[in-house]
């Protein structure tokens, strides 16, 4: 049995985890000073912690646990301001996206730990190309049976949730063409995607401890799923979202990842027919390549259904339980039919790259209320 904290902790509580890049303030490429910002910040009384990522230039911050997308906002905004102070005392700065527009993955510096150099020794090239970053979106489930109800509600709706989000269209100075690289670059990892339709929480469990005990597995953790359940926090844990650069973006999806939970939760449990991870699949690339532009499967009715309308859609179901816990008004800066891979996009081929990247930092410390993709 995996032991299990579900219940631990209020239903729909959060926690989040944001992946920001640490930039030598001259030249805005990535500086490999991730202990830097991190002992920086072990003095600092926080709404949170500082702690590292596979790569040195990265710092993930971490909430601590949240009652709504209001105390999120307020901890972030608290855990950036922290990084960003910490970094201009080192003459570094810190940038929020998907993907650095300029470097390449190669060329990054792995932290020397050793969970993260078993991991590219074991990934290899796979690994190394993980040069981006996501948000990462802790929902306090009441149960572990819940836990699994909520992950099938939710999950039909995460390739729209990722083209809305989709911030990384660079990658080593070139346009991809995609609107998530990042997308495709996690899509190098095993046991990656959509999770596989299962029964039971206890069926869930059973997978689980059949990949540890092959030896190549070491637990759930190592499973890179758009979305798991997370037993050790009580959570479901959703992994899609680029990184945004606005904070008040971050905080809009972390509104609608607890309101889709709240929907979820409400509704009678979501079966998944044979055809789901095709559909899926299809959805998850149209959003990675064209972001809010795309046209989807619709989750419900299998018709073409273009990206902002279906956006038009989800937001509207999920409006009442958003105003139930008095965060509908966070939803505003998402936008439905741009994502902030545009302005990047629309910076670097009026100014130049070094200006995107510069650009990034200014938007990723600009703690207004405002949207990021305006």
């Amino acid at each position: 049995m995996i032991e299990h904290r579900f219940g631990e902790s209020d239903p729909l509580s959060l926690g989040i985890e944001e992946e920001i890049m640490i930039l030598d303030a001259r030249t805005f490429m990535p500086a490999p000073e991730v202990e830097t910002l991190v002992r920086g910040s072990e003095q600092i009384e926080l709404p949170g912690r500082l702690k590292t990522e596979l790569h040195a230039s990265v710092v993930e911050l971490n909430t601590e646990v949240c009652r709504n997308g209001i105390e999120a906002f307020a901890a972030l905004r608290a855990l950036r301001e922290a990084a960003a102070g910490i970094a201009a005392e080192h003459e570094l700065a810190i940038a929020a996206a998907g993907a650095h527009p300029r470097a390449h993955a190669e060329d990054l510096v792995i932290v020397p730990e050793p969970r993260y150099l078993t991991f590219v020794e074991y990934a290899g090239i796979s690994a190394i190309r993980q040069g981006v970053n996501g948000l990462h979106v802790h929902v306090g489930m009441p149960g572990p049976d819940e836990s699994l109800h909520v992950l099938d509600g939710i999950l039909p709706w995460l390739p729209l949730v990722l083209a809305l989000s989709a911030n990384s269209p660079y990658a080593g100075g070139e346009e991809t063409g995609m609107a998530s690289y990042r997308a495709e670059i996690l899509g190098l990892l095993p046991r990656r995607g959509a999770p596989p339709g299962l029964a039971s929480y206890a069926e869930w469990e059973e997978l689980i401890e059949s990949l540890v005990a092959t030896g190549l597995v070491g637990d759930y953790t190592a499973i890179w799923w758009d979305a798991r359940i997370h037993p050790k926090f009580g959570t479901l844990e959703i992994r899609t979202p680029d990184q945004p650069t606005s904070l008040a973006l971050t905080a809009g999806f972390v509104a609608l990842f607890q309101a889709l939970c709240a929907h979820a939760l409400a509704e009678p449990r979501r079966a998944r027919g044979p055809g789901f991870r095709v559909i899926y699949d299809q959805n998850r690339w149209a959003a990675s390549r064209f972001g809010p532009q795309a046209r989807f499967i619709h989750p419900d009715d299998g018709r073409a259904v273009d990206g902002p309308e279906l956006a038009a859609e989800l937001l509207e179901r999920i409006s009442p339980y958003a105003r139930e816990l008095g965060t509908e008004e966070l939803l505003e800066p998402i936008t439905l039919d741009r994502c902030e891979g545009d302005v990047l996009l629309e910076v670097g081929r009026r100014d130049g790259l070094e200006a995107a990247c510069r650009d990034l930092v200014a938007r990723t410390v600009d703690f207004g209320r405002g949207g990021g993709s305006d």
